[in-house]
């Protein structure tokens, strides 16, 4: 039949060495289910169970006997679960031995002396009598709140040897769950210690009546002899020599023992100084701590003793603590200013700033610390655009670019400016403008345009940041629990919300700085006259193309949309949303104007080679110019969300003043005075036949492409290069009439002012030339 329970495991015991008599704790599993379920107990083989408390079924107390052995296990015996094992062991130390005068560096411990000799107890002092289960029933610890109990008895105690004594209190607490039996027994083993205790005290008047008895001897004796001489001479005499011995007795006593009693003295001062030291080390060692633990950087165990220092001492009227403490206050303040000096210390990551600041709130740091973070990060960001743009102006005009820790941005592990740009960007737009460019383009792009990127790169890597710390400020995300609890949560928000105007002037103060950065670079133009000096600069030795300027648009619209991203009020943006409309105004002008000056240039390129349909490659060209232009602007027309629309009546009017101006003119369609194999009149001719193909072709297919990318105001267009268009083509017939009737009025003008010929009289010519005219 097997056991109701486990046998005993012993896990534990302390101390682990000890010579005879030493009390020790056991602990372990299953020790038994009380006092009486305890029925041995062996330490290095001797049964210790005489000495043993049984305190709950994982604790037993007892004393370490007259081993035999100098080390052993610890052997538990139960009757619920048997013989027992051990996990751990006692080793036996052998006393030396001390005399009554001799110094000892160990302090012997108040115990229970049992004299053999008289049998009985000599120096018990009264609370070692008291017993620790005074019912002597198993004591059963109840689920009882402290607190419930105390507000139940108030001003009571559950201790029994208090003057408030409640018993009440004491059953609740030990023995809720007792049986009415077991009680009963508890009443039977109070009245046995009582009976005890009498008798005791009783055993303890009979043990000195020997002495009192032999002491009354001697002085009867001595009257006796007194009074047997009779004469007074006899009786001083003998009282004279009591009494001398009695002083020499006494003087030979203190001799003795003033030795002994003063270094008892100084032992008991010895060890009450130390037993402050030990009961007090925390205090005096914490100086020592906080400089350690601030050079190894674990700062939340300095707040924490701090604020367990600052409870227990921090009005503390002993001069001793206030000594300490003053010191603990010194090095704190040391680290507040460490931690202040960190926090405003750039660059710095958010998390690195979220953890300063709230060292410092837990540290109760004066003024406001976030506050100070964001103004020095916005100092930060600012110092860090315009140095950039410093250092590409000095690169320009020939000076090594400065590579300093401030602008080394692509020593950080992130993609390529365009790529960095294209990830920040809002997840909902679909960009297709990735950064697969060597780093080769960067020496082929203007430095404004790669200016452009360094400076938004630099923005949008900074800005998110920054803006996050503010929403940590306002909604009290920075500080701890500590913090909370202490208000200082509340006076953040209500600080937050009184500096909201100046976060917003913050903000805006670098959405300024980008972009009269970005003007000074690409529309200097555009700035004021004392803003040209801190932020242009530039040499602009030639104006960007139309294509650089799509490119930087590109740049600036990517970065609009990363900081979009963010949720930052729009109207903080829109002075970025006006330099997009600017540039973009810029790029179409500047393309406009390139494509009107390849215009131009066409005639250079005429090499009156005519194909099967009479024409030459130069219409075609004129074509390619037109529509190369729109594609190069699809981008830069089309509005982004957020972003004003160009006003298409300023393009068609650029485009109707291009037309005008350039179809009409002779040029376009090549010189007619170069040297070539063919006569002047086939030239015109072939003049004449391309301007036919623009009027019936080009000038549709163009007119679709204008439809095509939404232009409104097509046939306007359409209509204005036709009557440019025949123009051309009335001087230019005009020319070839010209160079054919040159020979028939030279022959004829002699003859015809001979006879006072006169043209008005004549007919208006008609029939050949008119038909030559048409089939033309």
């Amino acid at each position: 039949m097997s056991r109701a329970r486990q046998p005993p495991l012993v896990t534990g015991i302390s101390p682990n060495e000890g010579i005879s008599w030493t009390k020790v704790t056991i602990r372990g599993e299953n020790l038994g289910t009380g006092p009486t379920d305890l029925i041995g107990l062996t330490i290095c083989g001797h049964n210790c169970l005489l000495t043993a408390e049984w305190m709950s079924a994982s604790k037993i107390v007892c004393r370490v006997g007259q081993a035999k052995n100098d080390k052993g296990d610890i052997i538990v015996t139960t009757k619920s679960g048997g013989r027992g094992t051990s996990t751990v062991s006692f080793k036996l130390l052998k006393p030396e031995k001390i005399g009554i005068l001799d110094q000892s560096a160990v302090w012997v411990d108040e115990m229970n002396y049992y004299d053999m000799r008289t049998d009985r107890n000599k120096g018990i002092p009264p609370l070692s009598l008291r017993p620790a289960n005074p019912l002597g029933i198993e004591i059963d610890k109840g689920r009882f709140p402290q607190k419930d109990l105390e507000m139940l008895f108030p001003g009571m105690s559950a201790d029994f040897t208090s003057e408030n004594f409640s018993a009440a209190w004491y059953l609740i607490e030990n023995h809720s769950t007792t049986s009415f039996d077991q009680l009963k027994m508890a009443i039977v083993n109070l009245k046995k210690q009582a009976n005890k205790k009498n008798e005791g005290s009783l055993a303890y008047v009979k043990g000195g009546l020997s002495t009192f008895f032999e002491a009354q001897d001697a002085l009867s004796a001595i009257h006796q002899k007194l009074e047997a001489d009779g004469t007074e001479k006899v009786e001083g005499s003998m009282t004279q020599k009591l009494e001398n011995v009695l002083n020499r007795a006494s003087n030979t006593a203190d001799t003795l023992f003033q030795e002994v009693l003063g270094r008892k003295d100084k032992a008991d001062s010895t060890r009450n100084a130390l037993n402050v030291l030990q009961r007090f080390k925390f205090l005096f060692n914490l100086p020592l701590n906080i400089e350690r633990n601030i050079q190894k950087g674990d700062y939340d165990v300095v707040i924490n003793d701090y604020e367990k220092a600052k409870s227990l001492f921090g009005k503390t009227e002993v001069q001793v603590f206030k000594k300490y403490y003053a010191e603990v206050e010194t090095r704190i303040e040391a680290l507040r200013e460490l931690l202040l000096d960190k926090l405003l210390e750039t660059p710095s990551t958010l998390h690195d700033q979220k953890r300063y600041i709230r060292y410092l709130s837990d540290l109760h740091a004066p003024g406001d610390p976030a506050w100070q973070c964001i103004g020095a990060q916005h100092q930060w960001i600012l110092q860090l655009m315009h140095n950039c743009k410093e250092s590409y102006v000095k690169e320009q005009k020939g000076t090594s670019l400065l590579h300093c820790s401030m602008l080394d941005l692509d020593s950080d592990v992130r993609p390529s400016p365009i790529g960095h740009l294209s990830q920040t960007a809002s997840l909902k737009r679909g960009s297709s403008f990735q950064s697969g460019r060597s780093d080769a383009w960067r020496y082929k792009a203007p430095q404004q345009v790669v200016f452009v990127e360094k400076l938004t790169k630099l923005v949008v890597s900074q800005l998110p940041n920054f803006w996050k710390l503010w929403i940590s400020y306002v909604n009290g995300s920075l500080f701890s629990e500590t913090a909370e609890k202490s208000g200082q949560m509340e006076k953040s928000k209500k600080n937050a919300r009184q500096r909201q105007n100046d976060f917003k002037k913050m903000i805006q103060e670098v959405m300024h700085s980008l972009e009269k950065l970005i003007r000074g670079a690409l529309l200097p133009f555009s700035l004021k006259e004392g803003e040209s000096r801190l932020y242009g600069g530039w040499e602009m030795k030639s104006e960007l193309s139309g294509q650089w300027l799509t490119h930087v648009i590109q740049t600036v619209r990517l970065s609009s949309e990363s900081l979009t991203a963010l949720e930052i009020p729009n109207d903080m943006l829109q002075i970025i949303q006006d330099l997009i409309l600017d540039l973009r105004v810029r790029c179409i002008i500047v393309t406009l104007q390139h494509t009107a000056e390849d215009i131009k240039r066409l005639a250079e390129k005429e090499d009156w080679v005519v194909d099967n349909e009479g024409l030459t490659s130069l219409p075609s060209h004129f074509e390619q110019c037109i529509v190369h232009s729109l594609q190069s602007l699809k981008t830069v027309l089309d509005c982004k969300p957020g972003e004003a629309s160009v006003s298409f009546d300023l393009y068609s009017n650029f485009l109707l003043f291009l037309l005008s101006v350039d179809v009409s003119s002779p040029d376009l369609f090549g010189s007619i005075h170069e040297d070539s194999s063919l006569t002047s009149e086939q030239r015109v001719l072939i003049a004449l036949s391309n301007c036919r193909y623009l009027e019936r072709h080009t000038f549709l297919n163009i007119a679709e492409h204008f439809e095509k990318h939404g232009f409104q105001g097509v046939d306007k267009i359409t209509q204005v290069s036709v009557e440019s268009l025949k123009e051309l083509d009335q001087r230019l017939f005009e020319m070839y009439i010209e160079s054919k009737a040159d020979p028939i009025v030279g022959s004829l003008e002699p003859g015809i002012y001979a006879g006072y010929f006169d043209w008005k009289d004549c007919l208006v010519p008609a029939g050949k030339y008119l038909s030559e005219k048409v089939k033309l």
